[in-house]
């Protein structure tokens, strides 16, 4: 990305004498998190316009996480709605959902509907296993399951991250610095101080972090390793739903096209199936599940983007029940003392069973 770029797509930090915005509404201190805004309720949002001002322990993240997290109740698909008509700004100007945030922004919100809960009685995550590979006073690396969101939200009252923060009801800071698929298992990243998180975006943002995926696919690969560099469009679907394919056409003059980038190698051929390993540039949503798709290899069990009939037969035979895509490594430098750190996640046991049944269906 060009100089130039980059400075248009940073938003501008307003100064004020205070430092703090007519009219926002100041944080108070808790003890799940280093700062927390109240969330909008609907005995008052839907009324008038809030205006924000962040502070530094929300300086960072990405609009969008800032959004889902305060806005509860509210559907994913309207947040996003909201940011791409204009109705949230930044400092006055329009925003994207991926927008990092800054010490003193000023962020204006408009009169949104969410649904009515109690502060008193918030959602309870249950007490799940959450596998430990590596931790650490700056970060934690989880070995997430399958089937279990990042965070709540979109109808879900819970996720990973609600899980553990009920698990550590005594941690000031617990943020995600990354994301998984739902149906994705493996390492994944989880801040316990600021500086941590924001290195870790750093990291991703500057392409410098190994991210290793292990994918199972139908057929025979037929290239020892590869490169893909399609472009990726994202969409919402009538229903709301996430959705990405190849951008083509039209798609390429829409700002949502990203460039995205995936390495391929094949780790191990099976009897009509393939297991690559998927090294990632960019990190793009669903970018190996769209890039194996496109090459005509979709990932086996994916419900977005697979062979629904493959999928369908396997699970009703009990062999797989869930997509076959696994974070399998992480390399990179510590955020805080960088230093070299090497986190692996071993497979499955669901998933290493489906290889062991594969790998003999034509021997017996």
């Amino acid at each position: 990305m060009s100089r130039s770029n980059r400075m248009a797509s940073t938003p501008i930090r307003k100064k004020t004498s205070s430092g703090v915005a007519a009219g926002a509404i100041k944080l108070k201190k808790t003890t799940n998190s280093e700062s927390f805004v109240p969330p909008l309720h609907a005995a008052t949002s839907h009324a008038v316009v809030q205006r924000r001002t962040i502070g530094p322990e929300e300086a960072g993240q990405r609009l969008d996480n800032y959004l889902l997290r305060h806005l509860k109740g509210v559907p994913k698909s309207r947040i996003y709605r909201i940011v791409r008509s204009g109705e949230v700004r930044i400092n006055g100007g329009r925003c994207q959902p991926d927008q990092r945030l800054f010490e003193g922004d000023e962020l204006r919100l408009p009169p949104v509907r969410c649904e009515v809960f109690s502060e008193e009685k918030p959602p309870v995550a249950p007490m799940i296993d959450l596998p430990i590979l590596y931790e650490d006073e700056a970060l934690v690396a989880l070995n997430k399951p399958a089937g279990i969101a990042v965070h709540g939200g979109s109808g879900l009252a819970w996720g990973l991250i609600e899980a553990l923060r009920a698990q550590r009801p005594g941690a000031r800071f617990l943020e995600l610095a990354h994301r998984l698929d739902r149906e994705t298992s493996g390492v994944l990243l989880v801040a316990k101080k600021r500086a941590a998180l924001l290195g870790l975006h750093d990291m991703f943002r500057e392409q410098r972090g190994d991210k290793r995926y292990l994918a199972l696919v139908p057929g025979v690969w037929k290239e020892r390793s590869l490169q893909v560099t399609l472009p990726l469009y994202k969409y919402l679907t009538a229903e709301g739903e996430r959705r990405v394919r190849i951008a083509k056409g039209r798609d390429l003059q829409s700002p949502e096209v990203k460039p995205a980038e995936t390495h391929f190698r094949l780790r191990e051929q099976y009897p009509g199936y393939a297991l690559v390993e998927a090294r990632l540039k960019t990190g793009r949503t669903h970018q190996i599940r769209v890039h194996l798709a496109a090459l005509g290899y979709p990932i086996v069990g994916d419900d977005k983007y697979g062979d629904f009939f493959l999928n369908k037969s396997l699970a009703q035979s009990k062999q797989l029940e869930r997509m076959f895509l696994h974070a399998a490594s992480m390399r990179c430098r510590h955020p805080v003392t960088g230093e070299p750190l090497g986190i692996d996640a071993p497979l499955p046991p669901e998933l290493d069973r489906f290889l062991n049944i594969i790998s003999h269906a034509h021997s017996s």
